[in-house]
């Protein structure tokens, strides 16, 4: 079973993930973030991941310590699901449409992180109750915790949920072919025996 359970406490969250590569897309998600919810809900199926996130903050703040903190705990628990990476694909990439919004999105697990996030010129400072600058926070924050190169290109788009929406699809779709076996690969997939 590649799985993991993460927690982390703060002075300003309470995250507890709980994460299963090899699932059938379910997911029970509460971080008192409607629009949050609905895209992690969207990562889970379009990954076909097992996925569970209980995630308290000082909303009242605003969203930024909780999403990312949320990335963190995310980032963590697929470093930790994913092991030593023997046998997977480690690569991984998808091109996602969603209406007027096209988004590129490719993984690589290589145990080294790095984010780039090109095109994303989001239209509103909102979606809902999300503030559309944290989808940057988040995705850098699971990068760095998972150690691994994350790339978005945003190809086309005008509708931020559509955009967004994509993004996380993308994500998941690209990361679940970069944490699926491939038989042919017996240890890492690294000329340094590595990653």
């Amino acid at each position: 079973m590649r799985n993991a359970s993460i927690s982390r406490r703060t002075g300003e969250t309470q995250i507890t993930i709980g994460l299963e590569l090899d699932g059938k897309g379910k997911a029970e998600i509460s971080t008192g973030i409607g629009f949050f919810d609905h895209m992690l809900n969207a990562f889970a199926r379009h990954g076909m991941f097992d996925l569970e996130v209980d995630a308290k903050g000082d909303l009242e703040v605003d969203g930024h310590h909780l999403v990312e903190d949320t990335g963190i705990v995310l980032g963590k628990a697929v470093a930790e699901a994913v092991g030593d990476k023997a046998g997977i694909r480690r690569y991984g990439s998808s091109i996602l449409p969603m209406d007027e919004a096209l988004v590129l999105c490719a993984v690589d697990l290589c145990g080294r992180p790095y984010f780039v996030m090109d095109g994303a010129d989001f239209h509103s400072p909102m979606v809902g109750e999300f503030d559309t600058q944290l989808v940057k926070e988040f995705f850098y924050s699971v990068s760095y915790a998972a150690s691994m190169n994350l790339h978005f290109r945003i190809l086309s788009g005008d509708n931020d949920h559509h955009i967004i929406e994509a993004m996380f699809k993308a994500f998941a779709r690209a990361l679940d072919q970069a944490t699926g076996k491939d038989p042919r690969i017996e240890d890492v997939l690294s000329t340094k025996g590595c990653l």
